[in-house]
C-alpha cells in the first residue's frame, strides 16, 4: 500500500469521519476514496492540494510520509492552521531540538518531512530557555565568518516569509541547493525574490525565488568548535557577529 493510501485513511480516522463523510467534504464519490484508501488509484495533483488543505497538512508529508508511526498529538499548527511536520517532544511535552549534522545536510533536502529520518537525528539541550520550535544544523564552507566549517547554528521555525528581517541571518531549506546558512534581504515589493548574501566578501549574493524556499530558521544561537584564528576576528566579522546576537552597538 503506497503511503498515500496509507495515509489518506489515517487522518480520516484521526477526523472520525466515515468514507461518505470525508468523500462530501471533498466533492468526489466515495467509490473513487475507497480506490485511493485500497491503492487501486492516486489522487491528482489537484486533488491532493485539496486533501492536504482540509487536513491542514503539507502536501510533502502526506506524500512522503507515513502518518501511521506518528503521534498526532506531536503535530503542532502554525501559521494559518498549516501544521509543521514532523516535530519531536520528549516525555514532559517539550520541544526536542535536533541536530542535523553536516554529514547529514544532503540528506535533509529529502527527509525533512520524514519522520523516520527527523527521530534518527541527535537531539541537544541548551542552558538557556527557548519558546518556539528550534532545530540545530552544522554549518558547511566558510561563507559566514567567523562561524567555520562543523559550526553548529540553532534557528527558530519561521511560521511565514512575510516574518523575515532584512539583514538578518537564516537557514533556508531551498528546492535547489539544499540548506545554506546566509543573511537575506528583500529584493521586490512583491517580495516574490530574497537576496541571499554571505559575510565573506569573496561570495557573491545570489537571488531566490520564494516559490523554492521549503523551510527558513531565525538565527538564535551558534556553538563554533575548535578555535578562532586571528584573522577570523576582524572587526568587521565580530560587528556582524554580536549584531547577530541583538547587540546594540556605538562607534
Amino acid at each position: 500500500m503506497s503511503k498515500i493510501a496509507k495515509n489518506i485513511r489515517v487522518l480520516r480516522t484521526l477526523k472520525k469521519l466515515s468514507q461518505e463523510q470525508l468523500s462530501e467534504k471533498l466533492n468526489i464519490p466515495r467509490s473513487r476514496l475507497g480506490s485511493y484508501e485500497e491503492g487501486r488509484a492516486e489522487p491528482s495533483y489537484d486533488l491532493l492540494i485539496i486533501i492536504a488543505d482540509y487536513f491542514h497538512m503539507a502536501i510533502d508529508a502526506l506524500v512522503r510520509a507515513d502518518l501511521s508511526k506518528t503521534d498526532p498529538e506531536a503535530l503542532i499548527k502554525i501559521g494559518k492552521n498549516r501544521i509543521l511536520f514532523p516535530v519531536l517532544v520528549d516525555n514532559k511535552n517539550n520541544d526536542i531540538i535536533e541536530v542535523v549534522p553536516v554529514k547529514a545536510s544532503a540528506g535533509y533536502l529529502t527527509g525533512y518531512s520524514d519522520p523516520q529520518f527527523i527521530e534518527e537525528l541527535a537531539v541537544m539541550n541548551l542552558p538557556f530557555k527557548i519558546t518556539g520550535k528550534h532545530r540545530a544544523f552544522g554549518i558547511k564552507g566558510d561563507s559566514m565568518p567567523p562561524l567555520k566549517e562543523g559550526a553548529v547554528v540553532v534557528g527558530k521555525y519561521v511560521e511565514s516569509l512575510e516574518d523575515i528581517k532584512d539583514g538578518q541571518t537564516y537557514i533556508v531549506l531551498t528546492k535547489n541547493d539544499g540548506l545554506v546558512y546566509k543573511r537575506l534581504y528583500r529584493e521586490n515589493k512583491s517580495n516574490s525574490l530574497l537576496k541571499f548574501h554571505s559575510d565573506n566578501s569573496a561570495y557573491q549574493p545570489y537571488n531566490v525565488k520564494t516559490s523554492e524556499i521549503l523551510e527558513v530558521w531565525h538565527f538564535t544561537c551558534s556553538l563554533n568548535i575548535g578555535e578562532f584564528k586571528p584573522q577570523d576576528l576582524n572587526i568587521d566579522n565580530v560587528i556582524r557577529f554580536l549584531q547577530s546576537y541583538r547587540v546594540e552597538m556605538g562607534k
